[in-house]
């Protein structure tokens, strides 16, 4: 390059040689320039990022601090061991990762001994389906589910450890036997198993063996240890036995002792994997927060995205709580396969369905006075009163029973059917957004569905020991005893397509002479505006009209 300005500097070409000689030499000395510099110090290297993320900064590493490249939006945080143990320990609530890591090398605590009643570790543990652990006896197999901290008052048998189960035998005469583990001692404590509590009814279909069936197990606390609540707790045959199984004993009592709560929602595992219902399932949670709900727990088969969306949207809200579960032992989880099986076995349907209930009851039986099971197509409607509080407390006089007869344990609404036909039959209504499904349908059948079936009922979480959706099948203290709901009061307002099968020879009686009923309407104006509301900020409607 040298050579060439120097030809351009010489003889006589004029104004356009200097111009084009002057432009070569400062080229030349812009390239020279920076070899004359002191190279500059060495900068010290950053720290070497974590191994699993070096493929995703090897090309920022490589490029020019002065050249700004726009990297990948990813997830780049690395958890740290115990921020993976609570992970753990809340997407598995069952399992006692938080004790079993504070013991885990505690030779008190028998772990990895061969004396009686090891303590076993987490990785010996035998899974199904990811949330149920198994014991398998030598008479059947047991899919156990979790274990709750009973402490109530009204129980007979002083402080216990419930365990919800599922169990291949009708009639189980196998001694089983728990194991207690304690933060206070350092050997576990071993109880026999008090009972086996059919959760069900035999004449409900179902009742042979080898069939899964729904069981509540008790371990009662010895005297010495009644003060004391269990941390973990296994369920083996014989007392000295290696478990397969070691479950988080529950106690969510408050601390201190706070007044409690008055009313949860606990709803069954949602199964809507192609069904959107997002919309619906926003009015119905709106509607069931107005009516005087704290908090609605959900459990979860497998849903829409779009339900997913609505979830986590009142999750964040902190008015909903989600909990994944699935079905034990060799019934399919696959999605798709799943929805076919309960659609087609609907006794086992109905079967799994009580442990999501019974869960619902022991993990929220010290924080809420009242418990409803719903699904998201009925509502209990007070008619005289504003809200579930006010019906509570004109309904409670009423319903104090006779001298000598068991206390309450639940107040149950007749059921009363909204079907989806008999507003087609009628149009739309004006006035109420169309997407508003409730609000539209104001045309009812005329009577109740009969006296005792289809209800739903607030239950008395002092009172109840084990709940069927419709009913307690077991209570503290002796008998059960439902109070019906005078229809003048309350009534559960049920949102069909049309009436259950089982009601199919009846349903064309029901449905004869609907009626017009806008009960639903005295409470339109904050409904539609809180729904309208959520469904923008989920972006399902456009953020202005």
């Amino acid at each position: 390059m040298r050579g060439w300005c120097a030809r351009w500097s010489g003889g006589g070409r004029g104004r356009l040689r200097w111009l084009a000689a002057l432009l070569c030499w400062v080229a030349l000395a812009a390239v020279a320039l920076p070899r004359l510099q002191a190279p500059p110090s060495p900068r010290p290297a950053p720290p070497a990022p974590p191994a699993r993320l070096l493929l995703q900064s090897e090309a920022a590493a490589s490029t020019p601090a002065l050249v700004t490249q726009a990297l990948p939006a990813t997830d780049t945080r690395v958890l740290t061991e115990d921020e993976l143990r609570a992970d753990a320990e809340r997407r598995l609530p069952s399992l006692p990762l938080a004790y079993w890591h504070k013991h885990k090398d505690d030779k008190n605590k028998y772990y990895k001994k061969k004396d009686c009643a090891p303590f076993p570790s987490i990785y010996d543990l035998e899974f199904h389906n990811t949330y149920w652990q198994t014991l398998r006896a030598s008479e059947g197999v047991f899919h156990l589910y979790g274990a709750y901290m009973d402490a109530r008052n009204t129980s007979r048998i002083g402080p216990a450890v419930r365990v919800l189960a599922v169990h291949d035998r009708i009639k189980p005469t196998l001694a089983t036997h728990c194991q207690l583990w304690f933060e206070e001692r350092e050997a576990p404590v071993v109880v026999r198993n008090l009972e086996y509590k059919y959760v069900w009814n035999s004449k409900w279909g179902n009742y042979r063996d080898h069939v899964l069936q729904p069981y509540l197990l008790a371990c009662v606390l010895p005297a010495e240890v009644r003060h004391l609540v269990p941390a973990p707790v296994s369920i083996v045959e014989n007392p000295c036995d290696r478990a397969t199984n070691n479950l988080r004993v529950h106690y969510d009592r408050p601390v201190p002792p706070t007044p409690r709560k008055e009313f949860a929602v606990c709803v069954k595992g949602l199964d809507f994997l192609h069904e959107d219902l997002s919309v619906r399932l926003v009015e119905w949670i709106e509607l069931i927060r107005i009516l005087g709900a704290d908090k609605i727990f959900f459990y979860e088969l497998q849903v829409h995205p779009n339900i997913t969306k609505v979830l986590d949207y009142y999750r964040a809200q902190g008015a909903v709580e989600v909990t994944p579960i699935t079905l034990p032992g060799g019934q399919p989880n696959l999605p798709g396969l799943q929805h076919m099986y309960l659609k087609k076995k609907t006794t086992h349907k109905r079967q799994m369905e009580l442990i999501p209930y019974n869960d619902c009851l022991y993990r929220h039986m010290y924080e809420y006075r009242w418990l409803a099971l719903l699904d998201i197509d009925e509502v209990i409607v007070p008619l005289e009163d504003e809200d579930w509080s006010g019906l509570m407390r004109r309904v409670l006089p009423l319903a104090v029973p006779a001298a000598g007869k068991p206390a309450r344990s639940s107040y149950h609404a007749s059921n009363l059917y909204f079907l989806d036909s008999l507003r087609h039959e009628h149009g739309w209504e004006e006035g109420v957004p169309r997407y508003m499904h409730m609000l539209q349908h104001v045309y009812r059948t005329r009577n109740f569905t009969k006296p005792g079936q289809y209800v739903k009922a607030f239950h008395e979480t002092e009172r109840v020991l084990a709940l069927h959706n419709h009913f307690p099948l077991a209570c503290l203290g002796g008998a059960c005893s439902s109070y019906a709901l005078e229809t003048r009061h309350a009534r559960l307002q049920h949102y069909r397509a049309d009436c259950v099968t089982a009601l199919s020879k009846s349903c064309g009686e029901l449905r004869a002479q609907p009626v017009r009923d806008t009960a639903l309407w005295r409470w339109r104006g904050p409904l539609q505006e809180r729904a309208e509301r959520a469904l923008r900020d989920l972006a399902f409607l456009p953020p202005h009209r």
